[in-house]
């Protein structure tokens, strides 16, 4: 497989700062959906409440997706069996923290910025609201709180790297369905996971944002999943939504030469 990314376009590390990225893997067979990981990071980000605490209707799910409230989120998946007549997927979903990460990119202010440990972050004091990049995220992660306006969306707790802390969610997994580390240490447990449950016989076991090539140049959180992608509510092939902005602005600066060039010319041409 192919080796880790490094952030690229616009999405480098602040210079003379790169160190090992760090990141998630989360191993979604292990997880037993208890939410711990929701409450911890919501406990020490002070995120708030969505609301009454109640089921949803949809499963036993009562936040449903990730937003501006909900920084983790645990999907409970009901599937029909012929072997067994049911059974549940569970996964925790979390921003991916990309390596393209078209958030960043579109940003006006430079609300969103690249940490020393490869992760992405919303400076709050400098996001204006424009919500420019809630639209660019190719996963729908990254949204607008009501009431406030500005965007909010998982740091990694951003704050407990910088103690040389794990981020909360993972330190309150009961199974360590979700692990924190290098990314290319991740990766290479990833890969001896999914080769164990292949040889136990679940062939439908993989891994999702493992490698650099999967649409969003890198991951800095990636998942071994039980089925396809869209049974959790993931993007089956993922790409970045600022990928053609370079060829773009080429052809527009080629256009605009062109113009400028006719323009002269017909200006000489007017003189004569």
């Amino acid at each position: 497989m192919s080796a880790p990314a490094t952030p690229t376009f616009g999405g480098g590390y602040p210079d003379g700062e790169a160190g090992p990225r760090l990141g998630f893997f989360t191993d979604t067979s292990v997880c037993i959906g208890c939410k711990a990981c929701e409450v911890a990071c919501k406990e020490w980000n002070l995120v708030p409440t969505d609301g009454p605490l109640a089921l949803s209707g949809s499963s036993f799910d009562n936040t449903l997706a990730l937003g501006a409230d909900t920084w983790r989120h645990v999907a409970f998946v009901e599937q029909a069996s012929p072997e067994d007549g049911l059974r549940w997927l569970m996964s925790s979903d979390v921003c991916k923290h990309c390596t393209s990460a078209a958030c960043m990119e579109v940003c006006p202010t430079g609300a969103l910025f690249r940490t020393e440990f490869g992760t992405v972050v919303v400076q709050q004091d400098v996001c204006n609201g424009c919500g420019y990049c809630v639209p660019a995220c190719p996963f729908g992660v990254i949204d607008r709180r009501e009431g406030d306006g500005r965007v909010f969306k998982c740091t990694l707790c951003y704050d407990r790297l910088k103690d040389g802390m794990e981020p909360a969610c993972a330190k309150a997994c009961p199974t360590d369905s979700i692990q924190f580390g290098p990314l290319d240490e991740l990766r290479a447990r990833a890969d001896d996971r999914l080769d164990t449950l292949r040889q136990g016989g679940v062939d439908e076991a993989r891994l999702y944002l493992r490698d650099q090539d999967d649409g969003v140049g890198g991951a800095g959180a990636f998942f071994l999943l039980l089925d396809e992608p869209e049974a959790y509510g993931l993007p089956p092939d993922p790409v970045s939504t600022t990928r053609d902005l370079p060829r773009l602005w080429r052809a527009a600066a080629v256009a605009a030469g062109a113009l400028a060039a006719g323009l002269a010319a017909a200006f000489a041409g007017s003189r004569r």
